[in-house]
């Protein structure tokens, strides 16, 4: 009886992993944002890492050293990094995981926007390279001052304008339809595939938001329970905010259905509702509410980390190997 009770869970998960697959497969879109980027660190030549280890009586071959072309710390080429971090902190606010390397999943509905933010970054970057450039040289020559003979003016190519450079694109993930007249049978052998990805898609959107929750919780138990003394911890306006900022991405980009981490979601949602950073510095009786409630959010949410069915795992061979440009 139990082999059979449980057989029937299994087909239950089973058959609602597709529906949540089919709908995320219906309401998403495949997007790949990448970069070009110049690199400012070079690796030293066999001769230098052999005269750089020779004070130390090492072997420059068990030595691994790089320079830097120029001041990275240099506001101009500071500005120009903090439009990729900007870009980076953006795309993953917006778009969830998919098992396929450089691919992540936006909604249809989102992609004009999304679309124009990148462009409007894209001119941001270009604008930033164009007034880097226009201390290239000045740079070039605090280097040559810096690097003394570890300087060489083939490092330095003649422009920096479009090394520097932001793209994206939305690759089809879907089997081609001159597939299905051609080989029916691998047109289906493709279907199956791209179920199976969207169907792990679905497993990695919950462990992303499961495991960002559990931070979340871990970090605003441990600051809202007493220190040693008894006196109440200081904690940033962060540590309950940033619940917020979660529960509007959690909403906006997860298909949701009736489970577990919707729940816990919910309960966390109800407890922090309303609640501002300076209420809970003033009422030790609500620090205490909304710890013990967080608490039990958090064995509960540890429980189904540990209990919940397993998904399908792609082999490393159905995907590509990721690529450091790509984000």
């Amino acid at each position: 009886m139990n082999a059979t009770i449980l057989s029937e869970n299994v087909q239950i998960v089973s058959s609602q992993e597709q529906d949540l697959a089919q709908q995320l497969r219906e309401a998403s879109l495949a997007c790949r944002v990448s970069f070009t980027w110049f690199g400012v660190r070079k690796t030293l030549t066999p001769q230098e890492k052999a005269e750089a280890a020779a004070p130390f009586g090492a072997e420059g071959r068990f030595l691994s050293a790089s320079k830097h072309l120029f001041n990275t710390r240099h506001p101009a080429y500071r500005a120009v990094t903090a439009i990729r971090s900007q870009v980076r902190r953006f795309w993953y606010e917006v778009s969830l995981p998919f098992p396929q390397a450089g691919i992540r999943l936006i909604r249809r509905q989102d992609i004009t926007s999304i679309d124009r933010r990148l462009q409007h970054y894209r001119e941001i970057l270009h604008e930033s390279v164009d007034r880097l450039e226009n201390l290239y040289h000045q740079l070039q020559d605090e280097a040559r001052r810096r690097l003394g003979r570890l300087y060489r003016e083939s490092d330095y190519p003649p422009s920096l304008r479009g090394l520097f450079d932001l793209q994206w694109d939305y690759p089809n993930v879907e089997p081609p339809e001159y597939l299905a007249r051609l080989a029916p049978q691998v047109y289906e052998a493709e279907c199956r595939r791209v179920q199976a990805r969207f169907e792990e898609a679905v497993s990695l959107v919950e462990e992303a938001f499961s495991q960002q929750l559990r931070e979340l919780v871990a970090h605003l138990v441990e600051r809202l329970t007493p220190g040693p003394d008894g006196q109440p911890k200081v904690f940033r306006d962060s540590a309950v905010e940033s619940f917020q900022e979660f529960f509007r991405r959690f909403r906006t980009l997860v298909i949701r259905t009736p489970g577990e981490l919707e729940e816990l979601v919910r309960e966390a949602e109800g407890l922090l509702r309303g609640v501002r950073p300076e209420q809970l510095r003033r009422s030790g009786q609500l620090r205490e509410e909304i710890r013990q409630g967080l608490e039990e959010v958090q064995e509960r949410l540890d429980l189904w980390l540990v209990d919940r069915p397993r998904r399908r795992i792609l082999r490393p061979q159905e995907s590509c190997a990721p690529s450091p440009k790509t984000l």
